[in-house]
C-alpha cells in the first residue's frame, strides 16, 4: 500500500528535482519545493496551495535552511522524506580551479547536504521516522579527470551517508544515497554544469565542454522513471543504503571495484608488513 507523505526536495526547478515534484504531486503527495527561483518553479507547476510549498531557499545559508525546514513543517504538520537533490558539476583540471570555483561547488553539493540534514533530524529523531534520500553520482564511486570538485563533493556524500545511516537507524530513520549515471535532464546545460574560467590549453577544456553540450539531451536515461523509483523507495521497510541507478553507473562502478579489489592484492604484501615486529 502506497501511504501518503510530506516531501521537503532541493533543487526542485529543474531536472530531477522538478519531474519528482510534479510526481509526488500527482500522486497526492504533499511537497516543500526548494529553490532558488521560487518564480521559475511556480511556473512549471500546478496552483496547489493545500500540496505544494514552493521555498525560496539558500541552502549553503544554514539559518536559511534551518528556517525552510520550520516553515514546512508548520505548513504541513509533519515531514516524511529529505530529497538532497540541489547540486551542479564544475569541469576543469586541478589546477584551472579557482579557490572560489572549488568552494562554491563544495558549499552546494556538499555542505548545503549536510545543512539540510542537520536541520531536518531534529523533527525525524523526535518523530522516530524519517528518511533521507541523499542524491551522490556515479561520480561518487569513480575519479574523472576534470571533475575533482564534483567527484570530492558526491564521494563525499556516499560517506556522510554511511556513517549518517548508524547514528539515525535507533531512531527509526532510514538514509539512502542514490548514485544516477547519464539521465536526459538539463543537467549539463548552462547554470547546471559549469566550467573553470581559468582555463590552460593543454587540458582542452574547451574541448570537453564542447563535448558535454552535444551530449546534452541525448542521455540514456529516463527521469520519469528515476523519480518513481526514489517515490517507491520511501515505501519500502527496508530500503537499500546504496542504489546504482542506470546500466552506465552499475558497469562504471562494478568494473572501478574489481580494479581497485586487484590493485589492492596486488600490493598486499606491503599493506600487510606495518605491524611492530
Amino acid at each position: 500500500m502506497e501511504h501518503k507523505k510530506v516531501w521537503f526536495v532541493t533543487g526542485a526547478s529543474k531536472g530531477i528535482g522538478l519531474a519528482l515534484v510534479k510526481l509526488l504531486l500527482s500522486t497526492g503527495n504533499k511537497v516543500a519545493a526548494t529553490t532558488r527561483d521560487v518564480k521559475a518553479l511556480e511556473s512549471q507547476l500546478p496552483n496547489d496551495k493545500a500540496n505544494l510549498l514552493p521555498l525560496a531557499v539558500d541552502i549553503t545559508a544554514d539559518k536559511n535552511v534551518k528556517d525552510s525546514i520550520q516553515k514546512a513543517i508548520e505548513h504541513f504538520g509533519r515531514l516524511d522524506v529529505v530529497v538532497n537533490n540541489a547540486g551542479y558539476s564544475l569541469v576543469g583540471s586541478m589546477e584551472e580551479m579557482t579557490d572560489e570555483e572549488f568552494r562554491g561547488s563544495m558549499d552546494v553539493n556538499l555542505f548545503g547536504t549536510v545543512n539540510i540534514i542537520r536541520a531536518a533530524m531534529p523533527y525525524f529523531r523526535k518523530q522516530g521516522s524519517g528518511h533521507f534520500i541523499n542524491i551522490s553520482s556515479n561520480a561518487g564511486y569513480v575519479g574523472f579527470a576534470k571533475a575533482a570538485s564534483y567527484n570530492a563533493a558526491k564521494f563525499a556524500v556516499v560517506g556522510l551517508s554511511e556513517a549518517l545511516a548508524q547514528e539515525v537507524q535507533p531512531f527509526g530513520v532510514k538514509v539512502t544515497v542514490v548514485a544516477p549515471g547519464q539521465f536526459r535532464t538539463n543537467f549539463m546545460d548552462k547554470g547546471s554544469m559549469t566550467f573553470a574560467q581559468n582555463k590552460i590549453d593543454v587540458y582542452q577544456l574547451d574541448k570537453a565542454e564542447k563535448m558535454w553540450r552535444e551530449f546534452s539531451g541525448k542521455q540514456i536515461g529516463d527521469p520519469e522513471k528515476l523519480v518513481k523509483i526514489l517515490m517507491d523507495l520511501t515505501d519500502m521497510p527496508n530500503p537499500p543504503l546504496h542504489l546504482l541507478l542506470g546500466p552506465d553507473t552499475y558497469q562504471l562502478v562494478t568494473e572501478h571495484r574489481r580494479k581497485e579489489q586487484e590493485e589492492i592484492e596486488a600490493w598486499k604484501h606491503i599493506t600487510l608488513s606495518t605491524n611492530i615486529a
